[in-house]
């Protein structure tokens, strides 16, 4: 299988001078004061890296973002809880590391839960039906029946229209091109500008709250979201340990996983990355890099290792499993 690790992000072009589109004046307002106050002394360890983008919205998409809000634990909260000892345990990163590595190696999953990070998260609405298949977290979603919609729809870019996969019923072929492409981008957009403007005009209200027609009275807002279309954006507050953020980024940054998610999954690596490298290193090794094989698939592995030609009839192994284990050994099949 073929894997694309999480890149890493220019901090610099997400908190630079210019203003930031996908902020109104209050919000980067809020962000500000907050990035200003001068935090109180605490006992609690802090990760210099996270701190830096702390509250920052880091862009995903044309209008999508990401924004560590908190976090809890950093690379010695994992140590620490492994070896259920006091204090900040070994100061010796080479221990730490050595340690982080055994835990991911041999799936020893719990003391990776001992931290948690909460994330503020813009997203496309069905970018979101796909993330919260991922039970495991806290989320408390913007809501549409008590707040409107901001009118912020995504738009793919022309390289990522790309028609239907004729192997995979989850996939995308090859992409469009000229004025097929284009066509796409037109409905696309005309679409999601005329459903918001029917969205308005059953609310019969501005995103300000403002009356369109003061002598109309308007949709409850509960049914006039039900006219908006699966490109428009939402928002969220997400809160999850580090374990199920792990198993979060080996589903989602996979190169076979849809790309908009993937584009989220990009940005999370790089907060990974910062947030706690000893871990995140361990990660990319053991589960972004590595493979797990089935009983059968590594017999068939000691016996090519000891010289002989191995044919998968007789082997137990599926046709699609051989496919899988030829790719991963770099054969032929």
């Amino acid at each position: 299988m073929t894997l694309s690790p999480p890149r890493r992000i220019s901090v610099d072009a997400a908190m630079g001078d210019s203003p930031d589109p996908r902020l109104t004046a209050s919000q980067r307002a809020d962000i500000d004061a907050l990035r200003a106050e001068q935090a109180t002394t605490t006992r609690r360890p802090t990760v210099e890296a996270i701190e830096e983008i702390l509250y920052e919205p880091l862009p995903v998409l044309d209008h999508g973002f990401v924004r560590v809000i908190d976090y809890m634990g950093d690379d010695g909260a994992i140590v620490q809880a492994a070896r259920v000892s006091y204090g900040r345990g070994t100061k010796r990163t080479r221990d730490d590391a050595s340690l982080i590595n055994y835990l991911m190696r041999n799936w020893h999953t719990s003391p990776f839960e001992m931290c948690e990070i909460k994330l503020h998260v813009k997203l496309p609405i069905f970018v979101a039906r796909q993330w919260i298949r991922h039970r495991t977290a806290n989320v408390n979603e913007y809501s549409a029946r008590y707040s409107i919609l901001d009118r912020e729809f995504y738009l793919p870019a022309a390289e990522h229209l790309a028609a239907q996969s004729t192997t995979n019923r989850q996939g995308r072929g090859e992409a469009l091109t000229g004025p097929e492409a284009e066509h796409v981008l037109d409905l696309l957009r005309e679409d999601a500008e005329r459903s918001y403007e029917h969205y308005q005009e059953m609310l019969n209200e501005t995103a300000e709250g403002e009356a369109l027609d003061p002598d109309r009275q308007g949709l409850a807002r509960e049914l006039a979201r039900m006219n908006l279309s699966l490109n428009f954006y939402t928002q969220w507050y997400w809160k999850t340990d580090l374990h199920n953020l792990m198993h979060f980024l080996r589903l989602r940054a996979d190169a076979h996983a849809q790309y908009e998610i993937r584009a989220y999954a990009d940005v999370l690596g790089d907060v990974l990355d910062r947030w706690v490298p000893l871990a995140a290193v361990a990660f990319r090794n053991y589960r972004l890099g590595g493979a797990q094989l089935s009983e059968q698939a590594l017999e068939v592995v000691r016996r090519l290792v000891a010289g002989e030609e191995v044919e998968r009839k007789g082997t137990g192994i599926s046709p699609g499993e051989w496919r899988e284990l030829m790719a991963l050994l770099g054969r032929d099949t």
